[in-house]
């Protein structure tokens, strides 16, 4: 996990506490459509590692993603086999190597101000994992997607060891649905990998 300095902002972010009853319609919307319009192969990597509760909301999500076994979605990151600090640069290789210009939707936790714990944070850009323990560490993400698990401050990797499971895990749950339901919305063709399609309501209202 990156503590300080984790993205690269590109366009503007959205920012919705876990237990918006909206939360997952409103954010999946918004990361459609940031979605290419020439679809390509869709990959998602949660980063983080089962060693810190805090930590864990990557390989949590990665974990709860994969059981919910994504049609269009390749996932890189759980509790059994988590993508960390030590092996991330690996697996940009081997995500580079197994996929064919790869979009990438980047999941890590973040500790932020008492005011947004609990929130869950999307963006255009990049994560820049190991940025403020100054690790040459790789970028990755087309997209991200953060969650803001405990204040920041001071002794910040013992705050993370610290961390309440109770919230990493409800927001791990609500991060997995968010990406069930981009899963569900595409759809692959014979032309091309994956294809973004309307929600059920926009369609009977365009019929």
């Amino acid at each position: 996990m990156n503590l300080k300095n984790r993205f690269t902002a590109k366009n503007e972010n959205l920012r919705l506490i876990h237990t918006n009853p909206d939360l997952i319609n409103t954010m999946s919307e918004k990361i459609i459509s940031w979605l290419p319009e020439i679809p390509r192969e869709y990959v998602v990597v949660c980063i983080g590692t089962d060693r810190s509760t805090g930590d864990a909301l990557g390989p949590l999500t990665g974990t709860f993603f994969s059981e919910m076994k994504p049609k269009h979605m390749t996932v890189y990151g759980t509790l059994h086999e988590p993508v960390h600090a030590t092996n991330l640069e690996g697996y940009v290789k081997l995500i580079t190597e197994q996929h064919r210009n790869p979009y990438i939707i980047a999941i890590d936790a973040c500790l932020g101000k008492s005011t947004s714990v609990g929130c869950i944070i999307t963006g255009e850009g990049p994560l820049k994992p190991g940025a403020a323990l100054n690790k040459p560490l790789p970028s990755i993400g087309d997209i991200h997607v953060t969650g803001v698990v405990n204040i920041s401050g001071f002794m910040e990797y013992s705050i993370l060891q610290n961390t309440r499971l109770s919230i990493v895990v409800e927001m791990a749950k609500k991060m997995s649905a968010v990406l069930e339901e981009i899963d569900k919305r595409l759809c692959y063709s014979r032309s091309f990998p994956a294809t973004v399609t309307p929600p059920l309501t926009q369609s009977i209202a365009d019929i």
